[in-house]
């Protein structure tokens, strides 16, 4: 048997940067590159109209927000349990495979024993059926019912169980709302069917290719995942990363070479590139990381240069802070300057490597 071919580090860098429109702007339509990108993370309301300033040509952030008020895209939980901007096609893919997921966090975050979950969840859809209501509204509401519980842990159990979608105004540019929920099936117009666990897989792999199982596991959150992706082996194509790992990629994937240039760029706080694999070493190092990742579950938005992780950068009213993590030589400040630009900056700062 062929020994399967060894892609170095920056190999699988150049890769992920090619899927995920880093290694050069796309003139692809912002749908489309929703659709692609299989996932904007969107704990906050404003990183994916960053992610796609660094992703698109000419994108304007009110094409992003009228796909969430013409509901063909939503704010919803979906991949480890956090809020994604995704198609609502893509939602129906990928949500009912996650249910183990959410079923999980909700036993690990709060105490449900005596608890009849299933009434709560069932109670809580109905009111988010009739009204879009905030996790606060929602458990005083069902509180009523179930005094001996608090309140947060009753949203959580309606959040966990049911497919949910976070309505606008919240995360529309230029806009601010409550995190209000509704059901997916009163948003969407019909309940969610079931996933198709291999599609998700191919999917991932276009964006964030190659990949070993573990990644897509550390991706979506999930755990045996292994019987899925060796399905599809006859059509894949198979590497080894440095230390042998199996990685996995589709066979028309783009895969640059290693010393392809890659230009500077601004990564939003919670960039989705960031963590998209178990083994993250082909974006940021494990040092970096821990700067990068806070202990209270923040990612910083960073910069980088020659396609890794450099620093971390900061916008306040309309200024630009660089926070190197090494030296940035003048071409590459140059540059980074011109994105500085892009998300509206006034003046623009380096300051020392630390």
């Amino acid at each position: 048997m062929t020994a399967a071919p060894v892609l170095s580090r920056r190999a699988l860098n150049r890769a992920l940067l090619a899927r995920q429109y880093l290694l050069a702007r796309s003139d692809t339509p912002v749908p489309a590159a929703v659709t692609h990108l299989f996932g904007l993370q969107a704990q906050a309301p404003m990183p994916p109209y960053y992610a796609l300033w660094a992703r698109l040509e000419g994108f304007d952030p009110q094409d992003l927000s009228r796909l969430v008020v013409d509901r063909s895209a939503v704010r919803a939980t979906t991949m480890r349990g956090t809020i994604h901007l995704m198609s609502a096609a893509d939602f129906r893919l990928v949500r009912p495979m996650l249910q183990p997921v959410l079923d999980r966090l909700l036993v690990v975050n709060r105490p449900v024993d005596g608890l009849d979950v299933a009434a709560v969840a069932d109670a809580g859809a109905a009111l988010l059926d009739a009204t879009a209501m905030t996790a606060k509204d929602l458990g005083a509401a069902l509180a009523a019912r179930w005094p001996a519980f608090g309140p947060g842990t009753l949203s959580m159990v309606v959040s966990c169980r049911e497919p949910l979608v976070q309505v606008p105004p919240r995360g529309l540019w230029g806009r601010s709302g409550p995190p209000a929920f509704t059901t997916a099936r009163a948003w969407l117009g019909a309940p969610l069917g079931d996933s198709d666990p291999a599609e998700v897989v191919r999917r991932y792999l276009a964006a964030y290719g190659p990949a070993s199982v573990r990644d897509v596991q550390s991706w979506l959150g999930m755990t045996r995942l292994g019987p899925v992706v060796r399905g599809l082996r006859d059509e894949l194509v198979v590497f080894r990363d440095g230390v042998g790992v199996e990685l996995f990629d589709l066979p028309g994937a783009p895969r640059p070479d290693g010393d392809v240039p890659a230009p500077p760029r601004l990564l939003a706080d919670f960039d989705t590139i960031l963590l998209g694999h178990a083994d993250r070493t082909r974006i940021i190092t494990d040092e970096q990381r821990r700067r990068v990742f806070t202990i209270n579950g923040q990612i910083r938005s960073t910069f980088t240069v020659d396609g890794f992780v450099h620093g971390i950068w900061r916008l306040d009213r309309g200024a630009v802070t660089f926070h190197p993590f090494a030296p940035v030589l003048a071409k590459a400040r140059t540059a980074l300057a011109a994105e500085a630009e892009r998300v509206g900056a006034h003046t623009v700062a380096f300051e020392e490597p630390s």
